[in-house]
């Protein structure tokens, strides 16, 4: 028998979420999507539970992102596929931010891309010793989907600005001082927080707050506290040529390497995002926000660096993607304008 790809679970008075593809690190599925939303619609109105707690099986992830391979696959079969896939993705990431009840994800292990987004979105996210963080986006001719238009910019300076366009890859400490992590706990007391939260009684975020209080211990201190000061001042630049300079001019070891970074990603997703973020910034609510990445990504499956990306990154491996354009300085603002336009009867529909 094959096991289901996600497992559903009634523990005392919390709903269970287990993300379960352990071999493929937990991503995301377009099934697994449209099952938890579904079940979040069936929990909200549930008496009987009082929180939902999301994990993912195995020892190595929580969840590493979506299955991008078969999405790219499925536009180049011309098969609606893809599109079902982030329409029903970016809907279950709308329930997760209007659950109203708390809604806790256990980071324990990697965590990026559609795996923050079945995540940030909720009320508490908590790291272990084992999470690592990114937002990769940029180098696989994407952008930080799931939100990242929304809870990026919100974040401390120009924190969100860097780990949009670098895609770094960040763990509990710096995770915690960020405010991504509201709690930091050990990865062996993961079952214990959960047998806790089930045996709580939860009326709302004081209450599971409370319980995460109990296993929380301050982490060691942040190593991208050094460079905050840095990060602003080089990711506060008003185009993305004006970050790339000023990080060129900087000799300090720090400011070369994120330079050597940002080159290497796409020209397209570099300036995508960077305008992702500042239209982000400004928007009134997490809606607005995943209409705005709806439109972004459906213009970003009529292009070429995506495919081009997930060709050299996770398909043939050579890391060596032929970007088109290749340089910033060819790509114009008309370009970008044109991913964030209406899409008319292809617009994300909204849920009630």
């Amino acid at each position: 028998m094959i096991e289901a790809e996600v497992l559903f679970e009634k523990r005392g008075n919390i709903g269970l979420i287990t993300l379960n593809r352990p071999k493929a690190l937990n991503s995301l599925t377009h099934g697994m999507c449209v099952a938890i939303k579904r079940q979040l619609d069936d929990w909200r109105i549930s008496p009987s539970v009082q929180a939902v707690v999301v994990v993912g099986a195995g020892e190595k992830a929580f969840c590493a992102g979506g299955d991008v391979v078969k999405v790219t696959r499925s536009y180049k079969a011309g098969t609606t596929e893809w599109r079902d896939f982030f329409h029903d993705e970016y809907l279950m990431n709308i329930a997760i931010d209007e659950f109203p009840k708390p809604y806790i994800s256990l980071a324990d292990g990697i965590t990026m891309g559609g795996g923050v987004g079945v995540s940030i979105p909720g009320d508490f996210w908590v790291a272990t010793e084992k999470t690592l963080f990114a937002m990769p986006e940029t180098g696989l001719g994407l952008f930080p989907d799931v939100g990242g238009g929304w809870f990026l910019p919100r974040l401390p300076g120009e924190t969100g600005m860097y780990l949009a366009l670098t895609g770094a890859r960040v763990r509990a400490p710096d995770l915690y001082a960020l405010g991504i992590a509201s709690h930091h706990v050990r990865s062996d007391q993961i079952d214990d927080v959960i047998a806790a939260l089930a045996a709580a009684e939860i009326k709302d975020n004081r209450d599971a707050r409370e319980v995460l209080d109990r296993f929380h211990a301050d982490p060691e201190p942040a190593p991208m506290a050094l460079y905050f000061d840095d990060i602003d001042g080089a990711f506060s630049g008003v185009r993305v040529d004006e970050i790339l300079h000023a990080l060129e001019l900087d000799e300090s070891e720090w400011a070369q390497k994120q330079f050597k970074l940002l080159v290497a990603k796409s020209p397209t997703s570099l300036k995508l995002t960077f305008n992702q973020l500042r239209r982000g910034e400004v928007l009134e609510n997490f809606r607005d926000n995943m209409r705005m990445e709806y439109r972004m990504v459906n213009r970003v499956m009529e292009a070429s660096d995506f495919y081009e990306g997930v060709r050299a990154i996770l398909i043939d491996k050579d890391n060596k993607p032929e970007w088109n354009p290749n340089s910033l300085d060819r790509v114009s603002e008309d370009d970008i304008a044109h991913y964030f336009a209406n899409l008319g009867e292809f617009e994300l529909k909204m849920p009630d």
